[in-house]
């Protein structure tokens, strides 16, 4: 499916999100960057605007490693990388999440955007994003959450239930796809439960900031020394 919408998929992120989640990324990005030139972990990394805009932020004074499972998304991504500033210093991966293929304690942070409710077992990515962390690192997430109970929760629904998947679908000629991004929304689990999961994975002072009532949630966890049983 990811294939199949790659190269429609950073323009619908603009249209669907109205471009608040260029300002999201950003704000993700700037809770990630507390130490000087660190290696950080982009995990689903997409077409890679995530990791481009960490390095923009940053100023090249940091290098990101790029993983995700969709290789016309990395495709993508690569073609891009020609033309960004600092684009060397990104490297991307073709690989799972579940099982990272790198050592553990190699990063400095990791950071993720949009892709927990695409993963089969969250449990299973909190604790390879533990592993490949160092201690005292941090792991930054951003997602869609059903929104809080409120007149907006009722205008949301009416949009992102049923507007916005025949939006995508005439923009991106496949329906399916963003009909299935409405239904993740739907039924994935409340914040909370997200961040008792990352402490059960061995991570501490997980904190939850809310955007637009809870509709999108950005998680900021920091890895213990030893994982929870």
């Amino acid at each position: 499916m990811f294939d199949r919408i790659a190269r429609r998929y950073d323009l619908l992120n603009r249209v669907i999100s109205f471009r608040l989640d260029a300002r999201w990324r950003r704000q993700a990005i700037r809770t990630l960057l507390t130490e000087a030139n660190p290696l950080i972990l982009d995990i689903g990394t997409g077409t890679g605007d995530l990791a481009f805009d960490a390095l923009r932020q940053a100023e090249g004074r940091a290098r990101v490693v790029g993983l995700d499972f969709s290789l016309q998304m990395l495709n993508l991504a690569r073609t891009k990388q020609g033309k960004a500033p600092h684009g060397p210093r990104i490297t991307f991966v073709m690989g799972s999440a579940m099982i990272a293929p790198f050592k553990d304690a190699v990063f400095d942070g990791a950071m993720t955007a949009f892709v927990l409710r695409n993963v089969s077992d969250l449990s299973q990515l909190f604790s390879e994003a533990f592993r490949v962390l160092k201690p005292g690192a941090r792991l930054v997430s951003l997602d869609m959450f059903p929104p809080s109970v409120s007149w907006f929760s009722k205008l949301y629904a009416i949009y992102f239930y049923h507007l916005m998947p025949w939006i995508g679908g005439l923009l991106s000629s496949d329906r399916d796809a963003y009909r299935y991004l409405s239904d993740s929304v739907r039924h994935f689990h409340p914040p909370e439960n997200v961040a008792k999961l990352m402490e059960r994975a061995g991570f501490a002072h997980v904190a939850i900031h809310k955007f637009l009532s809870g509709a999108v949630c950005m998680h900021v966890a920091k890895k213990t020394q030893i994982p929870v049983q």
